[in-house]
């Protein structure tokens, strides 16, 4: 059964369902409500009664003329109550009855017979539902007041199934409005799904956004952005196996040309030598990439080859400078560390990992710095802030947004993979890593990680 279906059969079945509690609901409260106020205006009426015949101290034989005096006067309000007075024996002396199975007169205000006694005792009793019943004290017996109940269910029926055909016509109102606005809702759903097979299906450059509001609005928003993050993930990774190829394509066709020209005999004497120089330094380098490659993978899919730790900022640092000063010193460049003397910054992070990705954004400085290279650790807006600059020439523009993508290197870069080892490194600490230009001149490469508290 479609979403849509369902929900109108759950809202039609609630609606009916509801409606018919307070149908029911409905006909209790009237039904109280008409025989409180009922027995109040019987009260009232007794009342009044009652003073008149005390005030009048009227003779069995006068009582006939009062009660039918009386019942004629009852207001309209008060219609449908009937009257009679029976002595202190229980016999009816005077008054009128419906006619009914439960009570039977033969004359009034003749004496009552001992069937009409003993039913009017019964009504006393409470002992008839037909009737409701207010008894008043009199000197001359008992005054009793009685309506049918009949007349009572018969008002309240005719008013329930006035209410009834409201709640009705309005059922059916709510409904057809369910149905509008559950269409309206499921629409920009149905709408979705098209879309989302289309990212089942990779055609990502086709998806299109949703107009929707709220929630649905919500998710249809991050569909198209991930179908956007999708289409550029599908293009980074024809990229990279485009790059990868022409990377190790590159030291392969080195290693193939001299070791055929050696085997050949092209080469004799030095140049034998050289070819083998070559060749060992081609077959490192593309040893090289393919380790970085392997290393990429893993950070990308695996969990287990990364144990955060504590590490202090201060000793990464001072590693750092160990393994780095022979390539600043062959190259007559400076590093200058700024690290707070007073203060002990510490982040969670693989040390080995986290100090492979700091060497290679230093090294990388170094490779394009002309004379000095600043590496500063601080506090910045609650978040340990470790930043790598140089006074080279700077981040070219057409590269600074794709910088730290797979095979992308600037001009004297090497292969590339450096600086995504070092951002998959970063965020795997749960950090950012982020590059730019300084006002002054050169790159500036800024590492970002939460604060760790001290223990």
């Amino acid at each position: 059964m479609k979403l849509t279906h369902q929900i109108n059969l759950a809202f039609g079945l609630s609606l009916a369902l509801i409606l018919s509690i307070t149908g029911v609901i409905i006909h209790y409260v009237l039904l109280d409500h008409f025989i409180g106020t009922q027995k109040e205006d019987m009260k009232t009426l007794g009342a009044a009664m009652s003073a008149t015949l005390i005030e009048t101290n009227s003779t069995p034989s006068s009582i006939g003329e009062t009660v039918e005096m009386q019942s004629s006067l009852i207001p309209v309000a008060y219609a449908g109550i009937e009257a009679i007075v029976s002595d202190e024996q229980g016999n009816i002396v005077s008054g009128t009855l419906p006619v009914s199975d439960a009570i039977s007169i033969e004359a009034i205000p003749l004496q009552g017979s001992i069937t009409a006694s003993t039913s009017l005792q019964s009504i006393w009793d409470g002992n008839d539902s037909q009737y409701l019943v207010e008894v008043k004290s009199i000197p001359q017996g008992k005054l009793t007041l009685f309506t049918p109940m009949s007349k009572i269910k018969s008002i309240e029926r005719a008013l329930l199934g006035r209410l009834i055909l409201v709640f009705v016509a309005v059922g059916a109102i709510m409904f057809l409005l369910s149905l509008f606005i559950t269409k309206k809702l499921i629409q920009p759903l149905m709408n979705l799904r098209e879309e989302l097979k289309k990212v089942k299906d990779r055609q990502f450059t086709d998806v299109k956004l949703i107009q929707a509001s709220g929630e649905i609005g919500a998710v249809a928003q991050t569909v198209f952005e991930m179908a956007d993050e999708l289409n550029k993930f599908n293009l980074v990774q024809k990229q990279f196996f485009q790059n990868a190829s022409h990377e190790l394509k590159t030291p392969l066709m080195s290693i193939s040309g001299y070791a055929e020209g050696i085997r050949d005999g092209i080469f004799e004497g030095e140049n034998i030598r050289k070819g083998l120089d070559i060749i060992l330094n081609e077959s490192g380098r593309l040893g090289k990439i393919v380790t970085e490659m392997t290393l990429l993978a893993k950070l990308d899919s695996e969990e287990d080859i990364f144990q955060p730790t504590r590490v202090r900022l201060k000793d990464l640092l001072t590693e750092t400078v160990e393994r780095v000063n022979p390539m600043l010193v062959k190259k007559g460049l400076s590093l200058h560390i700024n690290c707070p003397q007073d203060e002990e910054l510490i982040i969670m992070a693989d040390k080995d990992k986290i100090l492979q990705a700091l060497l290679n954004v230093v090294t990388n400085a170094a490779r394009y710095a002309n004379e000095h290279i600043y590496v500063t650790a601080s506090i910045d807006n609650g978040r340990t802030k470790l930043t790598v600059s140089d006074d080279g020439p700077g981040i070219p523009e057409e590269i600074l947004t794709t910088l730290f993508h797979r095979f992308v290197k600037g001009k004297d870069g090497e292969s590339g993979l450096g600086l995504a080892i070092a951002r998959a490194i970063v965020e795997r600490c749960g950090g950012l890593i982020q590059a730019d230009n300084r006002k002054e001149g050169g790159a500036v490469i800024s590492f970002g990680f939460p604060v760790v508290c001290h223990k």
